[in-house]
Formats: C-alpha cells, sequence, structure tokens
C-alpha cells in the first residue's frame, strides 16, 4: 500500500477495495460492479498474493454458481425445486398488494414475482421496498400444495448498503486534503492518478457532476472508447443509461394513460448514449424537454416537478481542428436536428471528450478505491439533501459578459466541485479559482457554438469572465479554439445564403408601393431587393478625419462598412501586410467583406523584407485563400520589392488612404484586457482617413 491507500483503509475501514483485482475479472463475466465488489471485499481482503489468487478463484466460482443470467431463470427455478434451496446473487424487491394484504418478494433474474417472504427482511431495509436492492438470497422450495406460492425466502444478505452513515463519510473526508480526496475518487473510477493531470482528473470529476446535482444538464462529445457510456451504466445503480433508439414523451416525462411519470421522476441521472441516433418524432416531446432542462418542471395535463439530471453523450467523426476552424461547422454537429439553439442553451456544461484518455490498462491503478456502491451512496445523499448555491452566490463574481443561462450554468458546475470535493468545510481561494475557471469554460465551448450558428449578436458575448482571488479580472478560453477566428469571430453570411440568390446576389422580393396600400386589387409590384428594402438608401459622402492617439471606438466597419457593401472588386496596395499581427488585420478586413459585402474578388499587393519572410506569409495567405473561396470571394496575392502607399480602390468608384492601413491599433499589454478581441475597445494610433470619389461606378 501506498500512503493513499493507507489513508483510505484507516478512514473507511471496509468501504475500499483493490481496484485492479476488479478490473482482472470484470473483463470476463457481465456482472455488476458492485456485486464484484462484494465478493472481492469477502475473498480478497489481504495482501498475500497467493490468498489473493485463491479469493479471485473463489469469486469466479461464486459467480458461476450463485449468479443469476437473466435467460437461466428456468433452470435456476428448476435448481431450487430439485434441491429443496440454492442460494443466488440477484436483485430483490418487496413489494405491498393491496388486495391481498400481504408483502410479496421477487427476484430480478430469478423471473418470479411471487416469492413469500419474513417481514423481518425488509422491516429495516427500506430500500427492498425502494426500488430493491442487491442482495445474497437464499431460495426454498415450498412442498405444501394448498399454498400459493412455490418459492419462499430462508435467509437474505445484502450486497448493496441498506444503511448509510453520511457523518461517518465526513469524518472520513476530513482526514484527506483537496488533492489526496481528488485522488481517493480517481482512484474509485479505477484509474491511477499518477499517470494523468490536473486538467484530465477534472474532465473526469465532471462526469460526475450529475450524480450530484439535482437538474444539471450535460454533454460530452468526443471519439470512441473513452469510457462515456461506461460511467453511466457502472458507476451508481441510481443512474439509467437510455441506448439510442426513439425517445418518448411517455418514457421520459409522463405516460398520461398510467398517469405515472416516466424516468426523471425515478432517477438521479438519465444518460442518452450515442444522442446523434435520438428520434424524437413528437415535437411536444422536445418542448416538454426544454422546459424540464430549464426549470426542472413541465405540464403534462398535470405539473410534475422532477430533479433528475440529463446527461448526453455521442461520438464526434471529425477533426477537432478542422471544426473550429471551419466557418460552416460547429462542435454541436453530432447533435440530431431537433436539438435546437434552446436546447443548446439549457446544457451547463460541455465536457471537451477529445481530451480524454483511451481506454488502456496502462491508465489502470493497482491501488484501493471506495467500494462504487459506497460512494455511489454518498452521492446520492450529497443530490437530495445538499444545496451549495447560496454559498457560490456569496463568493463567485462573475463577468459582465455573463448571462441569465451562463450564470446559472457556471454557478451549478460550481456547486457540483463543492459538493464531490468539498462535502464538509470550503475550497481555499485558489481552489474556488480552479473550480470557477473550469465552470466558466465549459460554458464557453456551448456558447461559442451557438454564436457560430445565430444569424445575429444574440450568444456573441463570449469573452466570459471571472475576477480571481487577487480581484483581476480573468477572461477564460476553451483551448481548442483560442486562436480560432472562425470561432472567436464567426461571420454573418449566413443570413444572406438565405435571403439573396447565389448566383447574381439579388432576388425580387413583394413590396407595396405608397400608392398601393389604398388598392388592396391592384397586383403587388415586384422590386429587386439589393434597390429596396423597406428603407431608403444611405446617402454615401467623402470623408476626411483624424483619429488620435488613444482614440477608441473605431472598427474596420465603422470606418469602411458602408463604402464596401456594394463593391465587387476590391483592390489594395500596403507594403506592409507580411508580419503575423499585420496579417490577422488584413484577415479581419477580409472577415468584414465576407460578413457585409459583395465581394467576388479580393487582390493585395504588399511587400517583403527577405525570402524568408515572403514564404511564412504565402503559407498564412494560402490558409486565407482556401477559406475565403468557401465564400466564393477569390483572393489575388501579388509581392513588391518597391511599393510606399497605403490605398484601397473599390470598383464602385470610392478610394480609401489610411495613413497606417490595417495597422491603427495599439497593441494590448496583455490578452486580458479589454479591446484585446473587440476592436472599438482598444486604443487607435495615430493616423489620417480620407475616403473620397476617384472614378465613376463599374457596378
Amino acid at each position: 500500500m501506498d500512503t493513499l491507500d493507507q489513508k483510505l483503509n484507516d478512514a473507511y475501514p471496509g468501504k475500499v477495495v483493490r481496484k485492479d483485482l476488479l478490473h482482472q475479472i470484470k473483463k470476463g463475466t457481465n456482472v455488476p460492479s458492485f456485486v464484484l465488489e462484494f465478493l472481492l471485499a469477502r475473498y480478497c481482503a489481504s495482501d498475500d498474493p497467493d490468498e489473493v489468487e485463491a479469493g479471485k478463484q473463489a469469486v469466479i466460482e461464486t459467480i458461476e454458481t450463485n449468479y443469476v443470467r437473466p435467460d437461466e431463470a428456468n433452470k435456476a427455478q428448476s435448481t431450487v425445486q430439485q434441491k429443496g434451496r440454492h442460494k443466488f446473487i440477484d436483485k430483490l424487491h418487496v413489494r405491498y398488494v393491496e388486495k391481498e394484504k400481504r408483502h410479496w418478494a421477487e427476484m430480478e433474474n430469478f423471473n418470479s414475482r411471487r416469492i413469500a417472504v419474513n417481514q423481518k427482511f425488509y422491516r429495516e431495509n427500506d430500500r427492498i421496498l425502494q426500488g430493491g436492492i442487491w442482495a445474497e438470497v437464499t431460495v426454498c422450495h415450498n412442498d405444501i400444495e394448498d399454498d400459493d406460492y412455490a418459492f419462499y425466502i430462508e435467509d437474505m444478505r445484502p450486497i448493496q448498503l441498506y444503511r448509510f452513515d453520511f457523518d461517518g463519510f465526513l469524518k472520513g473526508r476530513e482526514q484527506f486534503t483537496r488533492d489526496e480526496w481528488i485522488d481517493a475518487i480517481i482512484r474509485s473510477i479505477g484509474l491511477e492518478p499518477s499517470k494523468i493531470n490536473q486538467r484530465l482528473k477534472f474532465h473526469f470529476l465532471a462526469r460526475l457532476f450529475t450524480f450530484v446535482e439535482a437538474n444539471y444538464n450535460f454533454i460530452e462529445l468526443g471519439p470512441r472508447s473513452t469510457g462515456k457510456s461506461y460511467n453511466f451504466s457502472e458507476f451508481s445503480p441510481y443512474t439509467t443509461l437510455v441506448s439510442g433508439g426513439q425517445a418518448t414523451t411517455p418514457i421520459l416525462f409522463y405516460n398520461n394513460t398510467r398517469r405515472k411519470v416516466g424516468l426523471v421522476g425515478f432517477w438521479d441521472t438519465v444518460a442518452f448514449d450515442e444522442v446523434a441516433g435520438i428520434r424524437i418524432k413528437d415535437q411536444d416531446s422536445i418542448q416538454i424537454m426544454k422546459d424540464y432542462m430549464a426549470n426542472g418542471r413541465f405540464s403534462r395535463g398535470v405539473e410534475v416537478i422532477a430533479n433528475a439530471s440529463l446527461a448526453f453523450i455521442g461520438n464526434i467523426d471529425y477533426s477537432i481542428d478542422q471544426l473550429v476552424n471551419s466557418s460552416m461547422f460547429d462542435l454541436f454537429i453530432p447533435l440530431p436536428d431537433v436539438f435546437d439553439l434552446a436546447v443548446m442553451d439549457r446544457f451547463h456544461t460541455y465536457l471537451p471528450g477529445w481530451e480524454m484518455i483511451k481506454n488502456s490498462s496502462d491508465f489502470l491503478t493497482p491501488g484501493y478505491g471506495f467500494i462504487t456502491d459506497y460512494l455511489a451512496e454518498a452521492f446520492h445523499h450529497l443530490f437530495l439533501h445538499t444545496n451549495r448555491y447560496d454559498w457560490v452566490n456569496k463568493h463567485c463574481k462573475l463577468g459582465d459578459a455573463i448571462e441569465g443561462r451562463d450564470e446559472v450554468s457556471i454557478k451549478k458546475t460550481i456547486c457540483a466541485f463543492l459538493k464531490l470535493l468539498h462535502p464538509t468545510g470550503e475550497p481555499t481561494p485558489e481552489e474556488l479559482d480552479q473550480y470557477i475557471e473550469y465552470a466558466v469554460e465549459g460554458r464557453r465551448r456551448i456558447k461559442e457554438q451557438m454564436n457560430k450558428r445565430k444569424t445575429d449578436d444574440e450568444f456573441a458575448r463570449i469573452n466570459l469572465s471571472f475576477s480571481d482571488s487577487q480581484g483581476k479580472e480573468r477572461i477564460v478560453f476553451c483551448h481548442e479554439s483560442r486562436g480560432s477566428a472562425a470561432t472567436q469571430s464567426p461571420n454573418r453570411r449566413a443570413i444572406e445564403d438565405l435571403l439573396l440568390n447565389k448566383s447574381d446576389k439579388k432576388v425580387k422580393v413583394k413590396v407595396k408601393t405608397v400608392e398601393q396600400k389604398d388598392k388592396a386589387s391592384e397586383p403587388e409590384q415586384l422590386v429587386p431587393a439589393t434597390e429596396t428594402n423597406g428603407q431608403s438608401e444611405k446617402e454615401l459622402k467623402e470623408k476626411h478625419f483624424k483619429i488620435f492617439y488613444g482614440d477608441i471606438g473605431h472598427s474596420y466597419e465603422s470606418i469602411l462598412g458602408d463604402y464596401l457593401k456594394e463593391a465587387k472588386k476590391i483592390t489594395i496596395e500596403d507594403p506592409y501586410i507580411r508580419s503575423h499581427h499585420q496579417i490577422s488585420n488584413f484577415l479581419r478586413f477580409c472577415e468584414l467583406l465576407v460578413k457585409i459585402g459583395r465581394a467576388g474578388e479580393i487582390s493585395l499587393i504588399t511587400g517583403y523584407d527577405s525570402e524568408e519572410q515572403r514564404k511564412e506569409a504565402e503559407e498564412k495567405f494560402e490558409s486565407i485563400r482556401f477559406s475565403m473561396k468557401e465564400k466564393n470571394v477569390n483572393l489575388n496575392i501579388t509581392f513588391k520589392e518597391h511599393i510606399h502607399d497605403r490605398d484601397i480602390q473599390l470598383d464602385n468608384g470610392w478610394r480609401i488612404k489610411i495613413g497606417r492601413g490595417f495597422d491603427i491599433y495599439q497593441p494590448p499589454d496583455n490578452w486580458f484586457v479589454l479591446g484585446a478581441n473587440d476592436f472599438e475597445l482598444r486604443p487607435c494610433l495615430e493616423t489620417q482617413v480620407d475616403i473620397f470619389k476617384w472614378k465613376e461606378s463599374k457596378s
């Protein structure tokens, strides 16, 4: 044993087990983990290798002899009849039958619902009456022909906990540091914490958030074989996994015919596996899901309130780098079409499944961890009986960009962290900073994807931030998309694709003239959409002004936007578009053209100081050219050694001269200040701007 193993055994005697033994036996049998752990605790409670091997063999033999499989129910009943009695490992449930005024036991895989049971077995074991527990059950055959039952229970020993001591759980937690406690939970999952970093540990903890926080909406999308489904099928008996197929309102929420609440009324977590394959044909189901995800209640003829959290897990079959740098696709691409923006906005955190490690024996722990059933009981108690939201409200200060659902999502994630890691006591300020940062990132990942899909600025405030323990505002970025212009500053061309014909950028729309308002019988006039959209076009005038050092409020759009809208061909001469920040500025100008204009061709003439500099610039321009091509815009780059002027010529007759070209902004002191991403908030350098007519428009 190492130090952590020794601490676990001292603080929680009889409630921990060697996790490597579980994995060794689990591979060869399809038995619930907590059943195996119960048997391992009985037969392998030793450090002697020979005794452990003998114990493993005893576990395997016990499973072969006593574990009832669903397809062997008839054989099991026959065994009891022939032998008179037999011991089984099965899930036992006792129900009260009102008409008969008596209790009957039923065993799930033994497939009998009418087993006589003495009241001593359920009097002190409430869970037998509330969903049932796994147990070792000795079943005897009743040979009295006049009785109306064939089997009765002679003895019963619970495998799952029938009584949980939460105070004892808290007392044991006090003996561990925060980091030791994290490692204890990671080992209980079956992984060796010394082989993974803290970020990965937080990801594995995030998979447990729905187990401790009520009405929490979790999503994880990533590659296969990372343990997504296993987490929700094996780690807690209070969780159910819905494996694909059609999710109906009666199954999930409420059955009007039977007047019975669905899955959300019976489980702490309802997890949807292979979320891409979910089929929801009834639109009412989606609306009910939205209502439930928003506030934990819905109306289905009756008002239903439930606590179950929802988890959505699925696979991504695309390169994450390609998705975050694509102007057309986002990280929600696997979700079914019925999962619209309203559903996405209700997710509380998005776990980046592509960062998770693949299932491998290299990461399995040889040490001790909590017996699964014991830890699941602790989580269930935290789920039902603790609320940390008020504490979080008092101790967390979030930034101005964080809006209504952002705030709820972030604070619920922090609550989940506190329940998992600090069920007693409080985190240090530095630890709280870590939880807030992780929570903000999980919400930002959701908001970034919605912002890429939305054709307006409803979700544009993606720079979510918080005030840390030092009082400094910290903007949080997602690891995968921090440097992606397509995600950080998505264009809004999608709305034009809906309104304009792709070939000639025009479509005829119906508009009534003033004279026709009182002549309803007259036909409507058809006019080109570019000539009028119900309002007169703004008259453009020449501009000559100076931007002073330190001025703010100037962006490419505010300076140039009105003049670019009708330009189809743009020619730019600027000798100093070759370093990284200068090319980034040029890219922002191109994004503006695609966003608001009708450009089909952009020509840039620029200079260079060396061949090495030219080659580096050409690689960056090639990426821009490729992405512009997707938007039907041709980008031509020409390098010249001797050019000096900065000039923008538009084929609609306007000419623009800016003394500093696109390089009109002061570099920020750091990337976590206002103006780092929004140029209208960034201080300018001093420069002269001249916009004037230079020839008649060719269009």
